[in-house]
């Protein structure tokens, strides 16, 4: 069986850096955002959208314990530039200089390169929260070798999977997926020494997307493999504990300084779908999976049709919500179809603080009549859609 060359595995402790700093990056963009510190700004009579002054910046780093220093943190942004996460506005800068200079990330302006390899990260990053946020998930803690491994799978498990959810069409596009995925660093054989195989070999996700990562990690490039190891901190999404008998589902520490999912709910559908090579482009509902999953079981008592719902005199009441997503989306979960109603909410998030409810029922979202739509349509349009999102929902009337 093949075993991975030293060149390989030094392209994939690269490539799996490289996703660090833009896992990294973006944690600190919607941070950034929510503090105020990325906004429009006038210089020379001319506006200048979503950047940030440099020397703000450096004061902001230290500020909130992200930097021990200014130098640290004059370093830690200048990582950010050489990996092209951030530029100077009108690129006359090509390092990143502490003074009231504006800089901009490439995701705000959409100027970020969306090569090969960031569509690999993308489409590995998407699989990882499909596969985290349902209840069966075939990613488990296994031993090997007396050693226990976090977010392992099979190769020949991983493969069915892939081909159960329509991520791919047979099994060699499912191996050619998983090598990809294994040479940019995403996913690693648990001791290092294999490509991926349909197989009972053991794989791991190397790296834990929704972990929060410290920004002065970044400056040890040799540190990635000990840190993405390192167990989930307590910003990190996880399980609820439910009563028995309710509904479990997926939600978010109440914490808003996490902003790892927000990573791929507002990433391109058509700069991911516009790659030839198979194993890159998937339909959008697939690319952009639910921030959390829920039971499939429906909370609803007895199936309701449209035409139920929209008769005169039908024991319903129409309410507008408006719901302005924090750092890893909007916390509820929409299921069904034609109608689809609301399958779970977050308790702690901003569905929750709207008035969203269990077992309502969606009528528009942001305008756009949606009763006879399917929820993987709805998903995507909320998903794609802007941070600020205006639902109309039906509620029975008790």
């Amino acid at each position: 069986m093949e075993s991975l060359s030293s060149s390989l595995k030094k392209k994939a402790t690269e490539q799996h850096y490289r996703a660090e700093v833009m896992i990294a990056g973006e944690q600190l963009r919607l941070r950034l955002h929510d503090g105020k510190l990325i906004k429009d700004r006038r210089f020379h009579l001319r506006t200048y959208p979503n950047c940030f002054v440099a020397k703000e910046l450096t004061d902001w780093l230290v500020e909130h314990k992200d930097a021990p220093d200014r130098e640290t943190a004059i370093r830690l942004m200048q990582k950010l530039m050489d990996h092209y996460i951030i530029h100077h506005v009108c690129d006359e800068h090509s390092d990143y200089k502490d003074a009231k200079l504006l800089y901009r990330f490439r995701k705000d302006d959409g100027t970020f390169p969306l090569s090969k390899d960031v569509k690999v990260f993308l489409r590995g990053q998407s699989l990882y929260e499909k596969l985290v946020s349902v209840e069966e998930s075939i990613l488990k803690v296994r031993e090997e070798n007396s050693v226990k491994y976090q977010r392992t799978f099979l190769g020949s498990e991983m493969i069915d999977w892939l081909i159960q959810e329509g991520e791919v069409e047979n099994r060699q596009e499912a191996v050619e997926l998983g090598r990809a995925l294994l040479e940019h660093g995403i996913i690693q054989h648990v001791s290092n020494r294999h490509h991926f195989f349909d197989s009972d070999i053991l794989y791991h996700f190397w790296i834990n997307f929704r972990r929060r990562r410290r920004l002065t990690e970044l400056l040890n490039e040799n540190s990635a493999r000990a840190l993405s190891e390192s167990p989930d901190s307590p910003f990190c999404l996880r399980k609820l504990n439910p009563e028995p008998g309710n509904t479990s589902f997926l939600s978010v520490q109440t914490n808003k300084e996490i902003k790892v999912v927000s990573a791929v709910r507002r990433s391109s559908i058509t700069s991911l779908s516009g790659n030839s090579n198979t194993y890159f482009s998937a339909p959008p509902t697939l690319v952009f999976p639910p921030v959390a999953e829920c039971n499939p079981k429906s909370v609803l008592k007895r199936p309701v049709t449209t035409e139920e719902l929209l008769s005169p005199g039908a024991p319903y009441v129409k309410k507008t919500l408006t719901i302005v997503g924090d750092a890893v989306g909007w916390g509820f979960v929409v299921r069904g179809g034609r109608p689809c109603h609301i399958q779970a909410v977050d308790p702690g998030g901003p569905a929750a603080a709207a008035g969203m409810k269990v077992c309502q029922f969606v009528f528009s979202v942001n305008g756009v009549y949606v009763l006879h739509l399917d929820y993987q349509t709805i998903s995507s349009l909320i998903m794609t859609g802007p941070r600020t999102l205006v639902m109309e929902v039906m509620e029975a009337i008790e």
